[in-house]
């Protein structure tokens, strides 16, 4: 395995450990892809809350877009007030903004979101 490949694995598991440190929340990378500018990759994530719990507060080296599928939540982004979004609602939020949100019906909550983010770091980082 070259240098830059054992670097890459690291980071995406480093990513992955980030992510899988609230209970209550379960992320599936679905796709992940290199942009032409060698800095940037996008990678589609499947991400659903639990009723009740929350993804603690993280940050991501890029920007979150993201869709509601199913279920209800709080949104909460620094510096903004939150929002409430349920199926249909879209969301963005900025590079390295820190956010949190909560699933608050009786099911869980579904979304698909899409990052674009600097390759080699990790996808998300807690945030105080």
């Amino acid at each position: 395995m070259t240098p830059v490949r054992a670097l890459a694995a690291l980071a995406l598991l480093a990513s992955l450990a980030a992510l899988a440190q609230a209970p209550g929340l379960q992320r599936r990378e679905l796709q992940r892809a290199p942009l032409a500018d060698g800095v940037h990759e996008v990678v589609l994530v499947q991400v659903e809350v639990a009723p009740g719990s929350a993804s603690g507060r993280h940050r991501h080296p890029g920007v979150e877009t993201g869709y509601v599928l199913a279920g209800e939540t709080v949104l909460e982004v620094e510096g903004e007030p939150p929002r409430r979004l349920g199926p249909g609602d879209s969301y963005l939020i900025p590079a390295g903004r820190a956010h949190d949100v909560r699933a608050t019906g009786t099911g869980p909550a579904r979304a698909l979101a899409t990052f674009v983010v600097e390759r080699g770091k990790p996808l998300a980082t807690p945030a105080p």
